[in-house]
């Protein structure tokens, strides 16, 4: 059985100031400047227990940490910054069970638990489709709810009701509400390419790699991708 990529959730929202610095490192994939922001992010979490925003911070620091490891294989780092994401998440949640943000990236996490387990990671799903679906209910024109829905989708087997089909789908919606979201084409683009759709998946690469040059995980798959 197919399991989720730690690359479920392909984390594209602002959570402040030090975003940037965020979002620079995980598409130069520089571990070193991630671990810092994650332990920075720790430490402000851990002095502010009951800051939901605070909580949510570390989230996103330590999912974008874990999408990074697993692009590089390394499992086990992945697991680890899931996990401790997903406590963050849990708690934010607790604290705004409301937040449609705050359910996303809990469910995000839990599919990167997924996919640092394998077949044991597999309770870790009911998790990641009931948060992913509770944060399309509470804002239904979010495009990274439905970008981090379609990434389950394009793992999770046909029988479980995912597949390409309802994966590319999820996809084009992320792209519909946001044109702009340059991880919604290079997921766009996956989904194709496993359909040996390879033309169109280079053409989702390519604008991927428009609206966000600077992708190196983005530049490998066009790269992979064969012309015809």
């Amino acid at each position: 059985m197919r399991v989720l990529l730690a690359l479920f959730l392909a984390v594209g929202t602002a959570v402040g100031s030090g975003d940037a610095d965020l979002m620079n490192a995980r598409d130069k994939q520089d571990r070193a400047v991630l671990d810092k922001i994650v332990a920075e992010s720790r430490t402000a979490a851990d002095k502010q227990q009951n800051d939901a925003n605070a909580q949510y911070r570390l989230a996103v620091a330590e999912s974008v940490a874990a999408e990074v490891a697993i692009e590089q294989k390394d499992k086990a780092k992945g697991r680890e910054f899931a996990e401790g994401g997903m406590r963050a998440a849990e708690k934010a949640v607790g604290l705004n069970a409301n937040s449609s943000e705050y359910n996303r990236i809990l469910g995000t996490l839990c599919g990167q638990m997924i996919s640092s387990q394998g077949l044991a990671g597999l309770k870790y799903g009911n998790c990641a489709l009931k948060s992913v679906n509770k944060a399309i209910e509470l804002d239904p024109k979010s495009s990274e709810a439905y970008l981090s829905h379609g990434v389950g989708n394009y793992y999770m087997p046909t029988a479980f009701g995912g597949g390409m089909d309802p994966a590319i789908k999820d996809f084009e919606k992320a792209i519909e509400l946001n044109p702009k979201s340059a991880d919604a084409y290079l997921w766009l683009g996956l989904a194709l390419r496993k359909e040996n759709k390879n033309p169109e998946a280079r053409k989702a690469f390519a604008k991927s790699l428009e609206l966000n040059p600077n992708r190196i995980w983005a530049k490998q798959q066009l790269e992979k991708t064969p012309a015809q």
